[in-house]
């Protein structure tokens, strides 16, 4: 009797990867998958195949569908204003609305531009969960 390994899937590199592994583990067919992450079938297998991305809107039920975040953790003030939106499924201009400035000064807050004002620090704050952001200091650059 021959027998044959089960071949070795290389770790994820993508989202779409990701999310294939994660239904191929749960045994669920595209269409299972789809409903599930509020999706078109056709979506689906856009992302797993690589030939789209998912949007920001649909991030928080992949990363509920994941049981992780498969994205990088991150380290700067910059990295965690991305990831946060992420993980709220946030678009740049609902974040800027919701702190009150412009989409472009949010914008250049996730390119590593530093926090001016002590209201927009304090909201930040509160915005990634930080009770008190002024520990940070006073342009919350690498915090």
């Amino acid at each position: 009797m021959l027998k044959c390994l089960k071949p070795q899937t290389p770790e994820p590199t993508t989202l779409g990867e990701h999310i294939r592994r994660r239904r191929l583990e749960l045994g669920l067919i595209q269409k299972e998958a789809a409903k599930l992450l509020g999706v078109n079938p056709f979506t689906l297998g856009n992302w797993e195949k690589g030939k789209t991305e998912p949007v920001i809107i649909h991030l928080p039920a992949i990363l509920e569908f994941l049981g992780y975040d498969p994205f990088p953790a991150p380290e700067t003030l910059a990295e965690r204003l991305a990831a946060k939106r992420r993980e709220l499924g946030w678009s740049l201009e609902r974040a800027a609305q919701w702190l009150g400035v412009d989409a472009g000064t949010w914008a250049r807050w996730e390119g590593g531009m530093p926090v001016l004002f002590r209201r927009h620090r304090a909201l930040m704050g509160s915005f990634l969960g930080q009770e008190d952001c002024r520990r940070i200091g006073p342009f919350l650059k690498d915090a």
